[in-house]
């Protein structure tokens, strides 16, 4: 098992209400230490976490987040905050309410104007799998790949569950134009990783990776 290729996939993730400096400056230690892709933390943090990582771990926010349905100049707005606070990536929750009522435009419109006020950093499009239909998901498929956004994403991990394997085949049968995919919420084993990404998923979004990989002492030499 290559720990190590593993590892460079994950967005090492800490997201909770209460959560606190001491706890995100660890997460971005153990986010440079182990060469995650990048650390994903409140965007209250952002610009502290990212002078105190100097570079050596790429920094990711949420908007819009959990639920999705602030206003479009709302996200944007927090997405350009980001961005001025040193933030390259944002994960934005799309607003799941149009998408019920197939408001697709609307919601590809707002997913451009978001991508926009990232000023050239990544955008992942979070659909909050769980509370969709299949063929929700597939019209969520088809948004993304016509947008400009770089990533489809699965969940917050705030609802009723997370990732499944069934939904990232869905994805990778669904995406096009070169959009990637990342599986978020419930991934809880080296297992679970490496299956979701042979099934398609470029990047995880999870607590409990890095959490192994340091209680089984491994993960500096790509060991397990």
């Amino acid at each position: 098992m290559d720990v190590e290729k593993i590892l460079s996939t994950v967005d090492h993730t800490l997201l909770s209400q209460g959560a606190t400096w001491d706890e995100i400056r660890a997460i971005v230690d153990d986010g440079i230490k182990y060469r995650c892709a990048s650390v994903c933390i409140p965007a209250s943090y952002v610009k502290r976490a990212a002078e105190y990582s100097s570079g050596w771990v790429k920094i990711c926010t949420v908007i819009g987040f959990p639920n999705g349905y602030s206003t479009t100049e709302a996200k944007c707005f927090e997405a350009a905050d980001a961005v001025k606070n040193g933030a390259d990536e944002i994960d934005m929750v799309i607003n799941i309410g149009y998408l019920k009522d197939k408001r697709y435009g609307d919601i590809l419109d707002e997913i451009d104007r978001v991508k926009d006020a990232c000023d050239g950093r990544l955008l992942k499009v979070i659909i909050e799998t769980c509370l969709l239909t299949d063929e929700e998901k597939i019209k969520m498929c088809e948004i993304v790949s016509a947008s400009n956004a770089d990533f489809i994403k699965t969940s917050t991990g705030f609802s009723k569950s997370g990732a499944t394997k069934e939904d990232i085949k869905l994805f990778a049968e669904h995406m096009t134009n070169g959009k990637k995919i990342k599986a978020a919420g419930g991934i809880s084993s080296l297992e679970d990783a490496e299956d979701f990404l042979a099934l398609g998923a470029d990047r995880l979004g999870t607590s409990r990776i890095v959490k192994i990989v340091k209680n089984a002492g491994g993960g500096d030499n790509g060991s397990y």
